[in-house]
C-alpha cells in the first residue's frame, strides 16, 4: 500500500495498477524522449561537421566535374592535334617510304645490272678456268708422256737430239751445219758445225745422265748421296771420254767438241757441286753446254761464220764496189746532161715568155683601133677570078 498525502493507494487495486502502469509508461516515454533529444543533439552536433565536409565534398566534386569537363575538352584538342600530327607523320612516312622505295628500286636495278655483269664476268672467268683446266689436263698428259720418254735411254737420246736440232736450226743458217753427220771414223755426230779453219768443223753430241741425276735428287742418307755422286761422276766422265775419242779428229774436225745437256738443272748441278767434272771436260777439250749456253755459243759461231763469209766474198765485194763506182760515175754524167737539158729548157721557156709578151702587146694595140671609122662606106668591089 502506498500513501500519498491523504490518499492511500493499495497495490491490489486494478485501477491503481493501471495508473501506475500508465505513469510508468509515461515516465518511460519521457525518459525515451529525453534520451532521444539528447541523442539528436549529439547527432546534430556530430553531423554538422560531416555536413560541412559533405558540402565541401560536393564543391570539390563540382570542381572535379568542371575539371573533368575541361580535361575532356583538352583531351579532345590533344586528340585532334595528335590525329593531325599522326596524319602528317603518316604522309611524311609515306613520302619517305616512296622515296626509299624508289631508291631501293634504283639500287636493286643497279645491283641487278652489276650482278648480271659480275655473273657474266664470272662466267667468262669460269670459261677461262675451264680452258686452263683443259690445258693443265693436257699438260699433265704431256708431262706423263715426257716422263715415259725420259725413262727410256733411246727415247731420251732422241729427246736431246730433237732439242739440239731445234736450237741449231734457230741459231744458224741452214748451210752452216749438218745434222747426224758421219765422220771418217764411221761415228755419227748429232750435229757438225762447218766453221772455217781455224778452228775447223766442230761436233756437238747430246748426252743426258738422267739416272745419275735422279739418284742424286732422291738421296736421303749420306751413303745414298755418296753413291749417287759417284754414279754421276762416272756417267759424265764416260760421256766426256766418248766425245773426245769419237768426235775430235786431227785434220778433220776442230780440236774440241761440245757436249749438249738438254737440262738446265743437270748443268747447274755440275757447275755448282761437281766443278772437277767441268775442269776435266776443259782438259779433254769437251765443253759442256746447256740449252741456254748452247744458244749463246751458236750465236758466237754465227758471227764467226759471217766474218769468214765476208772475207771469202771480199773479192766479189771489191768487184761489186768497182761496178757501183762506175754506175755512180755514169749517174753523175747523166745528171749533168739532164741539168744541161733543164737549163736549155729554162732558156727556151724564157724566150717563149718574151714572144708571148710581145704578141700580147700587139694584140692590145690592135684592140684599141676604131675599125668602124676606117671601114669604107660602100662594099669593096670584088673582082672575080678568071676561071679560064
Amino acid at each position: 500500500m502506498i500513501t500519498i498525502g491523504e490518499t492511500t493507494l493499495t497495490l491490489d487495486d486494478p485501477l491503481v495498477l493501471a495508473t501506475l502502469a500508465g505513469a510508468a509508461v509515461l515516465l518511460l516515454v519521457l525518459l525515451l524522449l529525453v534520451t532521444a533529444a539528447r541523442a539528436a543533439g549529439r547527432s546534430a552536433r556530430a553531423v554538422a561537421p560531416l555536413a560541412a565536409q559533405m558540402g565541401q565534398l560536393g564543391q570539390r566534386v563540382q570542381s572535379l566535374g568542371d575539371g573533368q569537363e575541361r580535361l575532356a575538352g583538352g583531351l579532345h584538342h590533344v586528340s585532334e592535334a595528335q590525329a593531325q600530327s599522326q596524319t602528317a607523320m603518316l604522309q611524311l612516312m609515306e613520302k619517305r617510304l616512296s622515296e626509299v622505295q624508289g631508291q631501293m628500286n634504283e639500287s636493286l636495278s643497279g645491283t641487278a645490272r652489276r650482278t648480271a655483269q659480275s655473273l657474266g664476268d664470272l662466267q667468262q672467268r669460269l670459261q677461262a678456268i675451264d680452258k686452263a683446266q683443259d690445258n693443265i689436263t693436257k699438260l699433265s698428259g704431256d708431262v706423263l708422256s715426257l716422263q715415259d720418254i725420259l725413262s727410256n735411254k733411246q727415247t731420251r737420246g732422241a729427246f736431246g737430239e730433237i732439242q739440239l736440232n731445234d736450237i741449231v736450226t734457230k741459231a744458224l743458217p741452214s748451210d752452216s751445219y749438218t745434222l747426224q753427220a758421219t765422220l771418217s771414223n764411221g761415228r755419227r755426230a748429232d750435229c757438225l758445225i762447218h766453221l772455217p779453219n781455224p778452228p775447223g768443223p766442230i761436233a756437238i753430241d747430246s748426252k743426258f745422265p738422267l739416272e745419275a741425276y735422279e739418284a742424286l735428287r732422291r738421296a736421303t742418307t749420306e751413303r745414298d748421296l755418296t753413291e749417287a755422286a759417284r754414279f754421276l761422276r762416272a756417267s759424265v766422265k764416260k760421256h766426256i771420254r766418248d766425245i773426245s775419242e769419237k768426235y775430235i779428229l786431227d785434220g778433220e774436225t776442230a780440236e774440241g767438241a761440245l757436249m749438249f745437256l738438254p737440262s738446265e738443272a743437270v748443268y747447274a748441278e755440275l757447275h755448282a757441286n761437281f766443278p772437277e767434272l767441268v775442269r776435266e771436260g776443259f782438259a779433254a777439250k769437251v765443253w759442256i753446254v746447256s740449252p741456254t749456253t748452247c744458244m749463246a755459243t751458236l750465236h758466237t759461231m754465227r758471227a764467226i761464220l759471217k766474218d769468214a763469209r765476208m772475207r771469202e766474198q771480199a773479192g766479189a765485194i771489191r768487184r761489186e764496189l768497182g761496178l757501183l763506182f762506175a754506175d755512180v760515175d755514169r749517174l753523175g754524167t747523166r745528171v749533168e746532161n739532164l741539168d744541161r737539158h733543164f737549163h736549155q729548157a729554162a732558156k727556151d721557156i724564157s724566150d717563149i715568155k718574151i714572144s708571148a709578151d710581145k704578141a700580147g702587146r700587139r694584140a692590145k694595140r690592135l684592140d684599141n683601133f676604131d675599125f668602124e671609122e676606117l671601114a669604107p662606106e660602100t662594099a669593096p668591089t670584088v673582082v672575080p677570078l678568071d676561071q679560064g
